[in-house]
């Protein structure tokens, strides 16, 4: 394939039509009244695999001969567009060879594996795991399946704004996160054959703007380091085949600090019940970002694969941030009496204690003075205040400290 076409898309779609799920969107009444515009969803954490990359994956190995699927095919990934391949390869019972960072979260590389596959661990990050893979393929003859810079993993990942059209067709704004590029390639491409007039924004970590980079210089662009928590879009440079596409169809890209993924974590479990990875909240954490009143806004949540262990540690640290757990230090005499008391003002304020350190050193004279430290629940920033506020009135110079997650 040497360009994108609508008579492409609309066979991938079709061939597509077998295998995965039609993920319908989903509206949201809470991130509508937040943003002033219509909030959509497009669920791809509900997908075959857990992400939206069987799509590219599965088509790009119908485009395949029986030779190419006879030798085998291998790629590189961090996760999502493994599975895929791994899948789509069990279809066809095709040998598949995937190579993933050895960053990559255990429960992808165990499902990776569960789809028949050979998974090799190497390197840091994407880039690294790509180059060995090319190094294999060249070794064993095997056919690479490229995570990104394919047309027809784009054509393939694509399909999604077809359906995005079809249940919503006055549509007015598509968020897609941004790793290497393909989904952005494929979802815009079509978007602008479908409808020239709507806007598609492209979504990166401010850790990984390998794309935002490319587009400012005018050329594919590496960076030195990528450092970011969303580790399906942790790429270093994007895909030079799929680059003119982006170029000419992308309406521009907003960045997101890993801060805000860990905040929309809460916010999707706790308003729609959903898990999606921190590449998929993406889109999530964009909308605020979106200049834009009463639109049509559709976000891609492109991928739901996060293991427990990260999960955990990202209700933590979101908790942490929005103030429903926080940590306040007292100084109070060492004497019978004082935690009771301590206790009591606290409950009054409805916090729930969690954790308790009483420190009898802070001073030299501990009877003047001991520390008290008291990590408590809390109902957000107010609550927090209100809290701080009762011990003060109680007698107490209450000071926060960090909470360590």
């Amino acid at each position: 394939m040497n360009a994108l076409t609508l008579e492409k898309f609309e066979e991938a779609s079709e061939v597509l039509k077998s295998v995965t799920l039609e993920t319908k969107l989903v509206y949201s009444d809470y991130f509508s009244a937040q943003t002033g515009n219509r909030v959509y969803f497009k669920p791809e954490n509900m997908q075959f695999t857990g992400a939206y990359k069987v799509r590219g994956a599965y088509y790009t190995m119908s485009t395949l001969t029986e030779e190419e699927r006879k030798r085998g095919v291998i790629t590189a990934s961090a996760g999502n567009h493994a599975q895929g391949v791994a899948y789509a390869a069990k279809c066809y019972g095709c040998k598949a060879t995937i190579v993933m960072p050895n960053t990559t979260p255990l429960m992808k590389v165990n499902r990776t594996k569960s789809y028949g596959a050979e998974v090799v661990l190497y390197g840091d990050v994407y880039d690294e795991a790509c180059a060995k893979a090319y190094e294999l393929a060249a070794e064993h003859g095997y056919t690479f399946i490229h995570p990104f810079d394919d047309l027809r993993v784009a054509t393939g990942q694509g399909t999604i704004a077809m359906e995005i059209f079809k249940e919503l067709p006055l549509v007015d704004y598509i968020l897609v996160p941004i790793g290497g590029g393909g989904l952005a390639t494929g979802v815009s491409t079509l978007a602008k054959f479908l409808n020239p007039k709507i806007k598609v924004i492209g979504v990166e970590p401010a850790g990984a703007n390998c794309m935002q980079a490319s587009l400012e210089k005018g050329e594919v662009t590496t960076l030195p380091v990528v450092n970011t928590i969303a580790d399906g879009t942790a790429v270093k440079t994007p895909g030079s085949n799929i680059f003119p596409y982006i170029r000419e169809n992308l309406d521009g890209i907003i960045t997101i600090e890993d801060d805000e993924l860990i905040a929309c974590f809460l916010d999707m479990v706790e308003n729609h019940k959903m898990v999606v990875e921190n590449s998929g909240l993406l889109t999530v954490a964009a909308l605020k970002h979106l200049k834009v009143e009463g639109k049509r806004v559709v976000s891609i949540l492109s991928g739901g694969n996060m293991d427990v262990i990260t999960m955990s540690s990202v209700v933590q640290q979101g908790l942490i941030f929005r103030d429903r757990v926080i940590t306040v230090a007292v100084r109070l005499p060492d004497k019978p009496g004082e935690l009771h008391r301590v206790s009591g003002v606290i409950a009054t304020t409805s916090a729930n204690v969690i954790k308790l350190e009483h420190n009898q050193f802070v001073t030299t004279n501990r009877r003047a003075a001991v520390e008290l430290v008291i990590t408590m629940e809390a109902f957000g920033t107010e609550h927090k205040h209100q809290i701080m506020e009762a011990l003060e009135q109680a007698g107490y110079q209450p000071r926060l400290v960090p909470t360590i997650g």
